[in-house]
């Protein structure tokens, strides 16, 4: 006779720390909310209208703020291992409510910036801060579903985000920054319930701190992947609607293509996510680069629409593996006493891949036509899955 289990005996997580990594999520999902909604949606269409400023400044507190964001990544690591979770999310969620109040009396250029620059840096700490508890608070051999499992709950949150502020946008009032200010004393108010100490197990906890110079052996394998993943993704975002008719797609038919990679992508990650954390993180990843260097293949020739659709379920494949597998490879890979440091690094890589890809896919673009975004992801992708196929014995000494 076989017993049902629980939801919680079902989920990647140990059952005490559910609780605690939830406040962390909504936390996260509070910050991720308020800056891409403040920054993609309210900013630019209010900053000559509601504040008075030159149209041009929207822009450039986007920039200023996730510059400062890649930036502080590597610190906020580093504050996580030195002061604890709880201090360190808390701190960054208060930074974040400070800035969002200068906003509201931010009527020259340099406070603007001021605030823009302050709240990168309090983001900064929200990411790395979730992921590693996350990493800590995963069942022995299940940490690839585990950080899959949080950063694609609080993936849609960009969306929600810049939808809600972008409608809010019209209001001549300061309406939309106290919206944003709720959230984020909600966000501060549930850091409280974040450990003040990272929960990390027993055998992590008696294991000798390693060395600088081993931590730095794991961690440079990592970086060309970290780099490449979000390269790749955002390679081609800003382009899509511009390129989709060349495709021979209207905008219904994009959102069905994109449906049907974003279904296969979540669908297959169970099963994906069990592969990588069985052993397989490294040929997870080579598999999902593999994968998506077929699928870019395939949409640089311009294909039938009806053969779109196929070449996206292969690419959402693609990403189906790559993202547990690269989960499951970093807490592999990076000791644990000194992951949150190493992984602020990481992110900082991640930041600067998701900050390049537009601009080599622009370039490409206009270099090469519509099939040029899709080559150069096909040839780079197929470049990383190749590396980690040739060095793997790079991975193998650096996770032992």
């Amino acid at each position: 006779m076989t017993t049902r289990r629980s939801l919680t005996d079902r989920l990647p997580l140990r059952p005490e720390t559910i609780g605690p990594l939830l406040a962390a999520m909504v936390t996260l999902a509070t910050a991720e909310v308020v800056r891409s909604g403040v920054y993609g949606g309210y900013l630019t269409q209010a900053v000559d209208t509601h504040f008075g400023l030159p149209l041009a400044l929207g822009g450039l507190a986007y920039t200023v703020h996730f510059a400062t964001d890649t930036v502080m990544r590597g610190p906020a690591g580093v504050a996580i291992s030195r002061y604890g979770l709880r201090t360190t999310m808390l701190g960054g969620a208060l930074l974040s409510v400070l800035a969002i109040t200068l906003f509201m009396v931010a009527h020259t250029s340099w406070l603007f910036l001021l605030a823009a620059a302050l709240h990168g840096v309090g983001f900064a700490v929200m990411w790395p801060g979730t992921m590693n508890f996350a990493a800590d608070a995963a069942r022995d051999g299940y940490h690839g579903r585990a950080l899959t499992l949080v950063g694609t709950a609080i993936t849609p949150f960009s969306g929600l985000g810049f939808l809600l502020f972008g409608a809010l946008a019209k209001r001549d009032d300061n309406v939309p920054l106290l919206v944003a200010l709720a959230l984020l004393i909600l966000g501060a108010a549930l850091a409280l319930l974040v450990p003040a100490r990272r929960v990390l197990q027993r055998a992590e906890d008696a294991a000798e701190p390693p060395r600088a110079r081993s931590v730095t052996r794991a961690l440079v394998p990592l970086l060309p992947a970290a780099f490449m993943q979000t390269m790749t993704m955002s390679l081609l975002g800003p382009l899509l609607f511009r390129i989709a008719p060349d495709l021979g797609l209207n905008y219904w038919g994009l959102v069905a293509l994109l449906a049907v990679g974003g279904g296969v992508a979540y669908g297959s990650m169970p099963l994906t996510g069990r592969f990588a954390d069985r052993g397989r993180a490294r040929l997870g990843v080579m598999i999902g680069y593999g994968l998506l260097s077929l699928g870019f293949l395939g949409f640089a020739t311009t294909p039938a629409p009806w053969v779109l659709y196929a070449l996206a379920a292969v690419a959402g494949l693609g990403y189906a593996f790559l993202t547990p597998a690269w989960a499951a490879l970093v807490t592999l890979v990076l000791p644990a006493e000194q992951r949150p440091a190493a992984w602020g690094v990481l992110m900082t890589v991640e930041n600067g891949g998701m900050a390049l890809g537009p601009l080599i896919g622009t370039f490409a673009l206009g270099q090469i036509g519509v099939p040029g975004p899709f080559l150069v992801g096909a040839v780079l992708a197929a470049l990383t899955a190749g590396g980690y196929a040739v060095f793997g014995r790079v991975f193998r000494s650096a996770a032992a």
